[in-house]
């Protein structure tokens, strides 16, 4: 009888509810000498037919919203579908009147999906890159999640453990990075070895080394100065990464807001110098990646200062 009362209300459109106002509100005057008959619904009919309406539209727009909600479980939220009544019934649990507590077990249980899903994943990747054979311990991050959120200090202050954890985290990541990049370092300190015997390569206590293309008679930068430079750069391999030359442009850059090792040539350079520099990865990115410069890269630039910006 339900469904047959919804499949009813589907049929009746704007045009239905509006003749029904027509029916039940003010009416016009009949024309004189005319014999009209007027439909008379009483208030009961109406109020059931106008219910029955907002039924079937309440049914229609919950159904509407499920629209792609399935892939989203599938997809986002990795639920198997073998259970998706049991997720209905964490929907209508959801849906009602929720006590403090319920609230607070509800929010864990999002914190923990978040904690399993995204957190330790997140972890795993930033400790452990693509090695898939390590990974943090489960049971004691909950454990010591545990101690944080209830405040217990039996085993660990919280300052102690944030230090330690910080402290762990850039050891393993330098680790990683070592093993991953490590070979990067050394090719680089072979290459510098090997090139500060050649003729017309200054070293200097840095470690920079360079070498005088062209000889500049202007003013010197400091380190605050803007100046606009040519320059092209590459990697102990030969291949170019990056080159103003190429691109018919001049780069203007603040002298000491550069890797280490331009700024130190920098403000060594008169104006109008043309320097080859050979750089060292602890001058240069470090440890970090910059595009197609991976990390522990040693550099080589060729870079000429055309002038100081006033």
């Amino acid at each position: 009888m339900k469904k047959l009362l919804l499949l009813i209300a589907l049929i009746c459109s704007q045009s239905n509810l509006m003749e029904l106002n027509a029916q039940i509100g003010p009416k016009p005057r009949a024309a004189k000498n005319k014999k009209t008959t007027t439909l008379k619904v009483t208030p009961k009919e109406a109020s059931v037919k106008v219910a029955t309406q907002l039924d079937s539209l309440s049914y229609t727009m919950g159904m509407a919203q499920t629209q792609g909600l399935k892939n989203y479980l599938v997809g986002k939220m990795n639920i198997d579908t073998t259970y998706i009544n049991d997720f209905m019934k964490g929907v209508k649990s959801g849906a009602g009147v929720m006590t403090k507590q319920d609230q607070a077990y509800t929010a864990g249980i999002q914190i923990g999906q978040q904690i399993a899903t995204q957190m330790m994943k997140g972890m795993n990747q930033q400790l452990f890159g693509q090695d898939s054979t390590k990974s943090i311990n489960k049971e004691l991050f909950l454990a010591g999640f545990e101690a944080g959120v209830l405040g217990k200090k039996d085993i660990m202050t919280m300052e102690t453990a944030d230090k330690y954890a910080q402290t762990a985290v850039e050891k393993m990541k330098a680790e990683a990075m070592d093993k991953q990049f490590g070979a990067n370092k050394t090719e680089g300190i072979k290459f510098l070895a090997e090139n500060k015997l050649k003729e017309g390569v200054i070293t200097t206590a840095s470690g920079l080394q360079y070498k005088i293309i062209a000889k500049g008679t202007g003013e010197v930068p400091t380190a605050e100065s803007k100046v606009k430079v040519h320059y092209k750069g590459n990697t102990l391999d030969g291949k170019e990464f990056d080159s103003s030359y190429k691109r018919n442009e001049p780069l203007t850059i603040n002298a000491g807001q550069v890797i280490k090792g331009w700024t130190e040539a920098l403000t060594m350079m008169p104006v109008g110098s043309k320097w080859e520099l050979y750089i060292p990865q602890e001058l240069a990115y470090g440890a970090r990646e910059a595009g197609p410069i991976k990390p522990f890269s040693t550099l080589v630039f060729e870079v000429e200062l055309l002038s100081i910006e006033k």
